[in-house]
This record gives structure tokens, C-alpha cells and sequence, in this order.
């Protein structure tokens, strides 16, 4: 999971003193509360994000390990996390992963590093964090999108993969459906190209006969 950036959701530079925390999240506080927003499910994402990250940086020890992990994380080059999860946010995420899989090379790719990411975006927290919107079409929309990503896996690696899928559906009928089609068809589709590559070998040793036949 991508760690977040408490500085950025402060809107703060790391350089930040400790009374530029605290002024930052009294105004963002105040902006993002429940009481100020009638209780709006996106400003309360954002209120949490906020709370946890001046939480964080307050305090002594937890604020060393959290820069040990963002001095590691920005190290070998993975970027910290700066937006709030919501549907929004997460369908962007998905439909910049579904543009990226269309390009990729499938004999060449990182099959495991794409199942991880694909699992990292439909989290148990995500699902959790998900669900307490109502917003049925974006989900539906995520869902979609991951399938149409995970096309270039195989069974092996798709198989936690559709049960985030089946979790994030809930008790959708139709969408439900649609992923263990999904399932099925990838299955079918990995024994064919299976069922190919013998068929090509045993083709290819006959024609190795023949020619050692003809040859003798």
C-alpha cells in the first residue's frame, strides 16, 4: 500500500514547523468537519485524512517512523499517496491502470507487480472506505475497469484479484455475474493458448520426423 503524504494532505511543505502543523489542521478542520459540511461522505474522508496525519506528526515516535518509511519509499522511487480515498479518486486510478495495460508488452510484463497493484487499489480498506458512499455506478465503473486491466493475466493471477471484485460488487446480481464471467472467460482462454503450445510442439516433432525420415 502506497504510504500517504501527511505533509501534502496538510498542504504543508516537510519542512513544516510544528506550529505550521497545527495552524494548517485547525484551518483544514474547520473546512472539511462533519458539522460544517452536513455530514458530506467526501469532506468527511478528507476530515479523516487530516486528523490522522496531524495525529501523526505531532507526535514524537510516530512522526520518525513515518519519515523513515517516506525517506525509504521515496528511495526506490514510489510516490507517496496524496489523494483521499474515494470513488472518484479511485476510478482514476483504475482507468489510468486500464490505459496503461492496453500499451503493455504481455510477454514482457511484470505479472506479479501488476496483480499486487490491482490488489493495492481494491483493498480490504478501500472496499471498506467504498462502501460507506453510495455511489453504485462509480463502482460499477471501477470494477470494469479492473477487469478490462486484468485481461493480460492469467487464472494464477487473477484469482485473489476477482474475490476483492466479488467483495467491492457486494450484493450487486448483475455486476456479480459479470465478474465470474469475467473468470470463466480467462480460464477458457488460458487453456486454448495451453492446448496450443502442446499441440504446436507435437507438430513441430513431426515435422522433425519426417524430415529425419526423408533424410535417412
Amino acid at each position: 500500500m502506497h504510504l500517504k503524504d501527511y505533509y501534502q494532505i496538510l498542504e504543508l511543505e516537510p519542512s513544516a514547523t510544528m506550529q505550521e502543523i497545527k495552524k494548517a489542521y485547525r484551518r483544514l478542520a474547520l473546512q472539511y468537519h462533519p458539522d460544517k459540511t452536513n455530514n458530506d461522505k467526501y469532506a468527511a474522508v478528507h476530515f479523516a485524512d487530516v486528523k490522522e496525519a496531524y495525529e501523526v506528526l505531532t507526535n514524537p515516535s510516530k512522526k520518525y517512523y513515518y519519515l523513515q518509511q517516506r525517506w525509504y519509499e521515496q528511495s526506490i522511487g514510489k510516490k507517496t499517496k496524496q489523494q483521499a480515498t474515494t470513488p472518484v479518486a479511485v476510478l482514476k486510478q483504475a482507468l489510468e491502470l486500464e490505459r496503461y495495460a492496453a500499451q503493455i508488452d504481455v510477454f514482457r510484463m511484470d505479472k506479479g507487480g501488476l496483480r499486487d497493484y490491482i490488489l493495492n487499489l481494491v483493498s480490504d480498506e478501500t472496499i471498506e472506505k467504498l462502501s460507506g458512499f453510495n455511489e453504485p455506478d462509480i463502482t460499477i465503473s471501477i470494477i470494469d475497469s479492473i477487469m478490462k486491466s486484468g485481461r493480460v493475466l492469467t487464472p494464477d493471477y487473477t484469482k485473489e484479484i476477482v474475490r476483492q471484485l466479488y467483495k467491492l460488487a457486494g450484493k450487486n446480481d448483475v455486476q456479480s455475474l459479470r465478474i465470474r464471467n469475467f473468470e470463466t472467460k480467462l480460464t477458457k482462454q488460458d487453456q486454448q493458448e495451453k492446448y496450443s503450445f502442446v499441440i504446436a510442439i507435437v507438430i513441430t516433432a513431426l515435422i522433425c520426423l519426417l524430415i529425419w525420415l526423408a533424410g535417412r
